[in-house]
């Protein structure tokens, strides 16, 4: 643990970094849309309206942030659920796993809080909340079901295109599927599919109504994908000692969601796949 930290620590900043930009780029959103001094409300008097372009704007975040320079050095997990999944697939160690969880629960609680001693008054308007995901009238058993089905969608959508020949636009699917998500199931769930997002926002607002929901079906949803890809693959091509074999990436030329050595940056500005025994 101790020299994973001291090896790539500043790639676990990053995934907090990203995390906490993408908890601030959603308040703020939120709060220009729906908060009833920025006269939006008025102006856009359509809750579904607000709600789609809300979405789109959250899209445009993750994509921004999954192929920016930084993004593209840590692999832009930004969520415990798409680590742990890699985990399960052998793309990331044991130590990596864990700081990449601690980080990115910190980058998202730190910047909620940071942004509620600045913005309180805002932030915690009833129709902002804090962005908090809590179950909508449908209740907890389909806010659970939808997270899952989410996570689930998402992870196999990442699995399936960065292992072929479309790998170099998977954060951009990544952020159709976003935008997809906020603009359809929000009212069922508040679409979170991330534990850390979704800690930032209980953290600071103190509402922790149905949180095991956002811990448990977002990491499930994604563990399922994972296996299921993982045992779809063994069937079809044979057994391999790990998944590296065909998950590297490198036959597709693929540069997104996988773990980079911050030191193993070349001068042309490409990156060297990090491998730990």
């Amino acid at each position: 643990m101790r020299a994973s930290f001291q090896k790539n620590w500043k790639l676990y900043l990053i995934e907090g970094w990203a995390l906490g930009i993408f908890m601030i780029a959603a308040s703020t959103v939120v709060i220009l849309l729906e908060h009833p001094e920025f006269y939006l409300t008025d102006i856009i008097p359509s809750a579904l309206i607000r709600r789609i372009l809300i979405a789109l704007a959250m899209g445009l975040t993750a994509i921004s942030l999954i192929y920016s320079p930084w993004g593209k050095l840590s692999g832009a997990h930004m969520n415990p659920a798409v680590t742990l999944a890699n985990y399960q697939l052998n793309r990331i160690t044991l130590a990596d796993t864990i700081w990449y969880i601690i980080f990115q629960c910190m980058g998202s609680v730190v910047a909620m809080l940071l942004y509620s001693f600045l913005f309180k008054s805002f932030l915690s308007y009833p129709t902002v909340n804090f962005v908090v995901t809590q179950p909508g009238s449908s209740g907890i058993f389909a806010a659970a079901f939808a997270e899952f089905l989410m996570a689930f969608i998402m992870f196999l959508m990442v699995l399936i295109s960065s292992n072929s020949k479309y790998a170099a636009y998977t954060g951009y699917f990544a952020g159709i599927l976003v935008f997809l998500f906020i603009g359809l199931e929000a009212p069922i769930s508040g679409m979170s599919i991330n534990p850390a997002r979704s800690l930032g926002s209980a953290f600071s607002s103190g509402m922790w109504h149905s949180f095991w929901i956002y811990i448990i079906a977002p990491v499930a949803g994604m563990q399922a994908a994972a296996f299921g890809y993982r045992r779809w693959y063994f069937n079809k091509m044979g057994e391999c000692k790990t998944m590296d074999c065909f998950m590297s990436g490198e036959e597709n030329n693929n540069k997104i969601y996988h773990v980079w050595r911050w030191s193993q940056r070349k001068k042309d500005g490409s990156v060297a796949l990090m491998h730990e025994d």
